[in-house]
């Protein structure tokens, strides 16, 4: 058995957002605030897209969501838990692109 210095498996998503930010998705307390701003051009709330990296869901690093510069604006204002959801997606969009992800064109 040889040891290999690569990861197997990549660190949830959950832990890349704690280790990068400081902040645990779990606190998300689920209150809707940040459901009543979603727009057409979104395909996830930002109240999901927190669910998703609790889930460790990829589909999270490819949805517009996250990709949307207005959506990152708006995440710089919403969430009433104190957590800092633009530096979430940040560091999502980060991930997605270490990943080969990334949808931002190129």
């Amino acid at each position: 058995m040889s040891e290999g210095t690569e990861r197997s498996e990549p660190a949830s998503l959950r832990q890349l957002v704690r280790e990068a930010t400081g902040y645990d998705v779990r606190r998300c307390g689920r209150c809707s605030y940040c459901t009543h701003f979603v727009t057409p051009d979104d395909d996830l709330s930002l109240e999901i897209m927190l669910q998703l990296v609790l889930q460790n869901d990829e589909e999270v690093l490819t949805s517009k969501t996250l990709w949307s510069d207005a959506a990152l604006r708006r995440a710089q204002q919403m969430c009433v838990s104190t957590m800092d959801v633009a530096a979430i997606m940040l560091v999502l969009r980060e991930e997605a692109q270490r990943r080969g992800l990334s949808k931002e064109e190129g």
